[in-house]
């Protein structure tokens, strides 16, 4: 079943492919690149000729980008990050591919140069991005099915009614694929590493935590999971005691290890290895806006995602009633087994609501002028898992029916409002998608043949550069 569902998303993949934008323009998407061409290139993290790159063509003109990236420098002189190095780690073996093709053509093509900016290492990131998201889906389908069954169509529903396809294929630079694919990556290594706490998979589990974390600062806040659930193994003595303190320890120096070419770039940028100072100051721990970062009805992760309350509710559920998955287990089993799943349940829930408490410490919670709230992109998989549990318990056709239908009207009101988005339907900064519903379920059907066939021909009449100001 697992091979089956990865075959689809592989085909799926392909097919899609001429979606996918090669395209940089923000300016957190420049930073994240800058990390990968400078360390491919120049062999540091010094950002001022990636940051002039990108300014001299207009692409990323205004005032704020050179007053910020081009006159600011942090404590070493550097210019300025607020990115984190592990998307330019993931996207390396695709920008390796991008640097070849580049190489074979720049002597035939004048457009095309050996110099990390050119048309193949932009969509080198761009494809790189793309197939994570695809990865983060396959690894969320394996997750799902260790716990409660298969998940190819909530996988699906998940890929179509949430911001990571909008992160994927629209604006693949930045680094929320990355990010669910490393969280999906790190959820599964922990599922499998529990089962023994061997030294080995206490390895994978502190690297892969390393890398969660190299990807985006905040998904740090993932590890509570596995804590929670070592700490219980480590109280409940099923496991020797031994073997659970050694695979913690193992798991910690693995982290560690795993996060030193984070703590190096920002011992070399910041002159100290933790993030920059610009970013702390913007963090207030009693989390002021946690239920807004929920509920706002012009920035709210459920308006903007009504499927994920679908999917929470999903794994609340699942605390309450979690069968063992349709896998070979003894009667004997059976209890410990559900005991189990409904613990981890718990785990997954924290691990959200831990999500919702960083993001809603953050003063700019908003995420105003970005597509939905991108800040839950990471947690994919968990959202996968969520709706799989009603999946699983919609067991007659109508049943299914009617969860189909949800589905489909989640990801029609996520495509709904990422169309408007594209096409500056609604103003990027006073973001309210639920006065855009009439447009999303009415006007745009009408207007959608006319969008794709814009979308594939003339994908760049959606972008406005503005040259420099002199």
């Amino acid at each position: 079943m697992e091979r089956r569902a990865g075959l689809l998303l592989a085909l799926l993949f392909v097919v899609t492919l001429p979606a996918v934008t090669p395209r940089i323009y923000a300016s957190d998407e420049i930073q994240y690149f800058a990390y990968l061409r400078s360390l491919w290139f120049d062999r540091d993290v010094s950002f001022e000729n990636e940051y002039r790159w990108f300014y001299d063509r207009g692409i990323a003109a205004s005032p704020g980008f050179h007053e910020t990236f081009l006159e600011r420098t942090t404590e070493t002189g550097r210019r300025i990050n607020f990115g984190t190095i592990g998307s330019a780690l993931l996207w390396a073996p695709f920008y390796a591919v991008g640097d070849l093709v580049a190489r074979a053509r720049a002597g035939h093509d004048p457009a095309v140069a050996v110099d990390g900016f050119s048309a193949p290492y932009i969509a080198a990131v761009a494809y790189g991005s793309a197939a994570y998201g695809m990865l983060a889906l396959w690894l969320s389908i394996r997750i799902a099915r260790r716990l409660v069954g298969p998940a190819l169509a909530p996988a699906l529903a998940v890929l179509c009614g949430t911001p990571l396809v909008f992160y994927m294929y629209v604006a693949p630079p930045m680094s929320h694929a990355c990010s669910a694919f490393a969280v999906a990556l790190f959820t599964l290594t922990w599922l499998r590493a529990r089962e023994t706490w061997s030294p080995g998979w206490a390895v994978a589990l502190g690297l892969s935590g390393a890398l969660m974390a190299m990807v985006r600062e905040q998904d740090l806040f993932f590890v509570a999971g596995p804590a929670l659930d070592w700490l219980r193994t480590l109280a409940l003595a099923r496991t020797p005691r031994a073997t659970v303190v050694r695979a913690g320890v193992v798991g910690a120096l693995s982290a560690a290890a795993g996060f030193v070419p984070q703590a190096l770039a920002y011992l070399s940028l910041n002159g100290y290895m933790f993030p920059s100072r610009l970013v702390t100051r913007k963090m207030t721990w009693t989390a002021p806006h946690a239920l807004d970062v929920l509920t706002s009805t012009s920035h709210g992760f459920l308006v903007w995602t009504p499927l994920a309350a679908l999917a929470i509710l999903g794994l609340a559920w699942m605390v309450l009633t979690a069968d063992p998955p349709a896998t070979p287990f003894s009667v004997d089993d059976r209890p410990r087994r559900r005991q189990d799943v409904r613990w981890i349940a718990v785990c997954l829930l924290a691990m959200v609501a831990l999500q919702v408490y960083v993001a809603g410490s953050v003063e700019s919670w908003t995420v105003a002028g970005a597509f939905g709230q991108r800040r839950f992109v990471a947690v994919s998989a968990l959202l996968t898992v969520g709706l799989s549990v009603w999946w699983a318990h919609a067991r007659t056709r109508a049943a299914r029916r009617v969860l189909v239908a949800a589905f489909m009207l989640g990801a029609w009101w996520n495509l709904g409002l990422i169309v408007q988005f594209g096409m500056r339907l609604m103003d990027r900064q006073r973001l309210e998608p639920a006065r855009n519903a009439y447009t999303s379920f009415v006007e745009l059907p009408r207007m959608l043949p006319g969008i794709a066939a814009r979308y594939f021909g003339e994908r760049d009449s959606f972008y406005e550069q503005t040259p420099p100001t002199p």
